[in-house]
């Protein structure tokens, strides 16, 4: 089968389209045959090897994980034993290692139906993005009808579903973007958007039950002046960085998790994980009408490295699909 393949840290220079052997399936497992996957910023931490304190889990020299890739959608190819709910045929998406290629194995609780009312290139983009900004909303937010929340980072890929699920929610949403955004947060549902080159979220009147912040260019005590006294500040890491640095975001969130004992605001690190359960919400969401995902560019398989640098240097809004 034909994959994008990394054998060292770099430039997008470093991604080769290559036929490598089609993955086998073990217990607990499913083989999908991809349509199409997403790009993340994700993919372009673990292809610059950035930060560099992540090489001692990533590969010192280079990547363990050799495909690129982690969001697909496609149709089943065939289960492993002992896997329920799922068999050949059925049109599904979710996360796994190695989604830049024709195949993938998946466990298979990181695999579900796909929403009925999306195409593939709309259903890779859901998996990490969304369960990102739902469990960044539901499990550490709390998010609540009524609940004052803003999003740092509005427009980007996991942005674009938080503002979504905070209104689905039934919370008042605050949005942060670049000025030529700002449309299209306001078309996601936000109540109110701040375009940072106007304005300083931080230094604002307005005072927030949770931030999420996905960008991380900003300091606690700055994301904490936008808070209520016992607001939640939910950090994300952030995206894309410019250069190599040691603990890049990193940084931020260890200082969070530091500080978070001493003060009345609960300081909060996201850590995302792959959950069944969580995309079948997903799901839900997205065939009620409540979450729609938007694509700002596709690209095909062999222009991964293209993609990748589209998102990096470009600051692409919401998500970028690969089709395969």
């Amino acid at each position: 089968m034909k994959a994008i393949v990394q054998d060292r840290y770099g430039s997008p220079e470093v991604l080769e389209l290559r036929e490598v052997e089609q993955p086998s399936i073990g217990n607990g497992e499913v083989l999908v045959r991809v349509h199409a996957a997403a790009v993340n910023a994700r993919d372009w931490h673990l292809m610059r090897g950035d930060p560099y304190l992540a090489r001692l889990v990533l590969g010192l020299g280079g990547p363990k994980a050799k495909i690129r890739g982690t969001d697909f959608a496609g149709r089943v190819e065939a289960v492993g034993k002992d896997v329920t709910g799922l068999r050949p045929g059925d049109e599904v998406f979710g996360e796994a290692e190695g989604a830049f290629a024709e195949y993938v194995c998946a466990p298979a609780d990181a695999v579900e139906l796909k929403p009925a009312n999306l195409t593939f290139e709309q259903a890779a983009s859901v998996p990490l993005a969304g369960n990102t900004a739902l469990m960044g909303l539901r499990d550490l937010g709390r998010v609540q009808p009524g609940r004052r929340v803003l999003v740092n980072g509005a427009s980007g890929g996991v942005g674009t579903f938080a503002v979504q699920i905070a209104k689905a929610f039934g919370a008042e949403v605050t949005a942060v973007c670049g000025t030529r955004n700002v449309e299209l947060v306001r078309s996601l549902g936000a109540d109110h958007v701040v375009d940072y080159s106007r304005e300083d979220f931080t230094r604002g009147e307005r005072r927030h039950d949770v931030v999420l912040d996905l960008v991380g260019n900003r300091s606690l005590a700055e994301c904490r002046r936008a808070l209520t006294p016992e607001g939640t500040l939910v950090l994300s890491g952030g995206g894309v960085s410019e250069g190599g640095s040691l603990l890049g975001p990193m940084a931020l969130l260890m200082k969070g998790q530091a500080l978070s004992r001493f003060v009345s605001q609960r300081l909060l690190v996201l850590t995302a994980t792959p959950d069944r359960k969580n995309l079948a919400a997903l799901r839900e969401l997205v065939e009620t009408g409540k979450v729609t995902p938007v694509i700002d560019r596709t690209y095909a398989l062999h222009e991964v490295p293209e993609a990748i640098r589209y998102l990096e240097v470009e600051h692409a809004r919401a998500k970028v699909v690969i089709t395969v």
